[in-house]
């Protein structure tokens, strides 16, 4: 690289954390400047592309900035910008190195050419009057509508909505087809979606305000501000911080069945049972994917504001940007008067599906919103972090947030596309040649993708309330060839071919779903002793029941029907929720022949995650457990049964006093001792009349004294 060339860049980037634009006195301001330039600085070997705006304030004073896009440079202000009838003079406001700008009008004005200088070298530049990017965007979005009514009919999507940003303008605004097909009710840029996974930039931009007010930093240890932090891997406790929380580089894998359709747990319950899941990578080893990451990222958020995290992002981002009807929680949209209903195709045919709220999981994706409002938070990434004279980030913390700091390890199967890293709650690569900032959101029903060219100073909005679907992507690349002016790609064709080969896989595996299953094979116990309470510290509780026709299993609220499939592994039925559909349970038994465990693939990174049967909880009851206190013949020796609060406790003549613990069987173990248990006989009049002593060399009887 050219020295000269790579001083000038290097004082350039030292601007980008000013994020305002001051308004400059002109000595004798022409119109025939104002509007929008483009052209190029000749740096030998290098060519730099600039765009320039100038425009008159009330005062008729000339204000101007400039744009670099190969420096991620965003609105430099210009100063003492000078103009005469066929010459113009000005300089980069705040640059080292004193940057001038001299050039002469061409004939007619549409032209200017000249020297710039800085630091005592001097190039060449030349800059044409070109139309400005709103009007070229609309220019090129003629004949967007029809292709994008096609494409919702082809993808079978119930309602779209649209939004196209370039620079802070809202050019393009539309909605397609219903929000809500009973009622016929039409998709409109206020229409209400869910946008899923794409709210963890909200959190990301909210946490970089923190560090921008000196509260957080990026790469001190979690621990360092909540100091109970814990996780299964005590070194990445110990080191891992905000950034690693929210860039998937935890080593711990998505665990997402932990959380999803959980009604009863906190976030604050979510931090406390991380140290209970399993990582299946060392801190920063390689990407993967956790919401619950996220969901610690907003409660370290509401530990250092003192506010929810739903205040936080309310006060920080939605109230400056005036956005108001934004909301998070699916139940507040539906009290407004226009929002989406959430859908999914089955068998080609559209139906209605349930609202899934996510409130508590919040700061990975709870946020919905519209394309009128969705425009101002995508219009706050490409300006840097200043919008309309409101600054919330300084631009070294905006590009902060569109720089790389993960690979997620794959690579692009396609030239367009390099492959991808993550940022700060963001997706990165390039889409042909341009800086491709992106991120999705798929929660049931909706399906969203945000999408920035921050180099272009364009994003992209597709909100569409079908489950799953591809149709915001394919709409995205559509206008974004348009507007960038690419050769255009028929990647509906593309998207739909693709589409109907994975249904033609799909259905052909599902056919052969069964060819894993062991014919002839029984279950090992009678139903009724599987059902139960089964417990996993992190994941909560499992309940099996015992129905007239078989099992059913309960997790998270949802009651999924278990049909046998082979010895003692049951597999997942039809339920109106299908989350765990065509899913097998694994039953273990103990050495005591009990059903002890239930073992269920929730986290397909790691090894099953085993629910542990637990003892009936009458075993807990003290009036239950009165009837038998009392003494016992065991041999020659008097051993007596006590009760404590919820406890039975077990005296021996010449031992310690032992405490039975509830066990399997409706049993107890000794709490010293776990090999051995107790149990009591019966008479036919449900008389306490014996207790037993199971040890590994024999069982002991105790007969009861009167």
């Amino acid at each position: 690289m050219n020295a000269n060339f790579h001083c000038c860049k290097m004082a350039l980037m030292v601007v980008l954390t000013i994020g305002f634009v001051l308004p400059v006195v002109a000595e004798t301001p022409q119109s025939k400047l104002s509007g929008h330039w483009e052209g190029q600085i000749e740096i030998p070997n290098q060519p730099l592309k600039i765009l320039l705006d100038f425009s008159k304030n009330d005062a008729g004073e000339i204000k101007g900035t400039i744009s670099i896009p190969a420096q991620n440079a965003s609105n430099l202000a210009l100063d003492a910008i000078i103009v005469s009838e066929d010459s113009v003079r000005f300089t980069i406001k705040k640059i080292p190195g004193n940057p001038v700008f001299k050039g002469s009008f061409s004939t007619g004005g549409t032209s200017i050419t000249g020297d710039y200088t800085q630091g005592g070298n001097t190039f060449s530049f030349a800059i044409q009057s070109a139309m400005s990017p709103t009007d070229r965007a609309k220019e090129a979005l003629e004949g967007f509508d029809k292709f994008t009514e096609q494409a919702v009919k082809d993808w079978n999507v119930p309602g779209l909505a649209v939004g196209i940003v370039v620079g802070n303008q809202l050019v393009y605004a539309k909605g397609f087809g219903l929000r809500d097909m009973d009622e016929e009710e039409p998709v409109t840029p206020q229409t209400l979606f869910a946008i899923g996974s794409a709210t963890k930039a909200f959190t990301t931009f909210t946490m970089a305000t923190l560090v921008n007010e000196g509260m957080l930093e990026w790469d001190t240890p979690v621990r360092d501000y909540l100091p109970g932090f814990r996780m299964h891997d005590p070194v990445a406790a110990d080191h891992l911080t905000p950034r690693d929380l929210v860039t998937h580089r935890s080593g711990l894998p998505r665990h997402d069945l932990m959380w999803y359709n959980n009604k009863e747990f906190t976030r604050e319950d979510y931090v406390k049972r991380l140290r209970y899941l399993e990582p299946s990578a060392d801190l920063r080893q390689k990407y993967q994917y956790n919401n619950l990451m996220f969901l610690t990222a907003g409660y370290l958020v509401e530990q250092l504001t003192d506010m929810s995290w739903e205040e936080a992002v309310r006060t920080l981002i939605l109230h400056p940007l005036g956005m108001h009807q934004t909301n998070f929680s699916v139940a507040v949209s539906q009290k407004s008067d226009n929002f989406a209903l959430p859908y999914r195709e089955d068998e080609e045919t559209l139906e209605e599906m349930p609202f899934r709220n996510i409130t508590t999981l919040g700061p990975a994706g709870s946020v919905n919103s519209n394309i009128e409002e969705m425009s101002r938070w995508v219009a706050i990434h490409l300006k840097k972090g200043t919008m309309n004279g409101k600054t919330l980030l300084t631009p070294a913390l905006v590009n902060d947030m569109h720089t790389p700091h993960m690979t997620t390890g794959g690579s692009s199967t396609r030239s367009e596309f390099s492959a991808t890293s993550y940022g700060l709650g963001w997706f990165i690569n390039t889409y042909r040649g341009h800086k491709h900032v992106h991120h999705g959101g798929n929660i049931d029903g909706f399906t969203a993708l945000v999408t920035l060219f921050p180099n272009d100073g364009i994003g992209i909005i597709a909100l569409a309330n079908k489950n799953g679907t591809g149709l915001p992507g394919i709409i995205t690349k559509h206008a974004a060839d348009r507007i960038l002016d690419l050769e255009p790609i028929d990647w509906n064709k593309e998207g739909l071919e693709s589409r109907e080969k994975g249904m033609e896989a799909q259905k052909s595996a599902e056919e052969k779903k069964g060819v894993t299953r062991i014919e002839g094979t029984d279950y090992s116990h009678e139903l009724a002793d599987y059902a139960g309470e089964y417990k996993h510290p992190g994941y909560g509780v499992l309940t099996v029941s015992r129905k007239k026709n078989g099992l059913e299993f309960t997790y998270n609220n949802i009651t999924t029907p278990l049909q046998h499939w082979h010895y003692d592994v049951f597999n997942g039925g039809k339920a109106d929720d299908d989350t765990f559909e065509d899913m097998k349970l694994l039953f273990r038994i103990d050495m005591g022949g009990n059903i002890a465990s239930v073992e269920a693939p929730f986290e397909p990174s790691v090894g099953h995650i085993e629910f542990v049967r637990q003892p009936s909880s009458i075993l807990s009851n003290p009036e239950y457990l009165d009837q038998f206190t009392g003494e016992y013949l065991l041999v020659d020796d008097t051993v007596s049964v006590s009760l404590s609060g919820n406890r039975l406790n077990l005296t021996i003549p010449g031992q310690p006093t032992y405490t039975l613990l509830p066990d399997l069987g409706e049993k107890f173990q000794l709490k010293e001792y776990s090999v051995i248990k107790v149990s009591f006989e019966k008479s036919e009049k449900d008389e306490v009349i014996a207790l037993f002593l199971d040890q590994p060399n024999g069982r002991f009887t105790a007969n009861r004294l009167k």
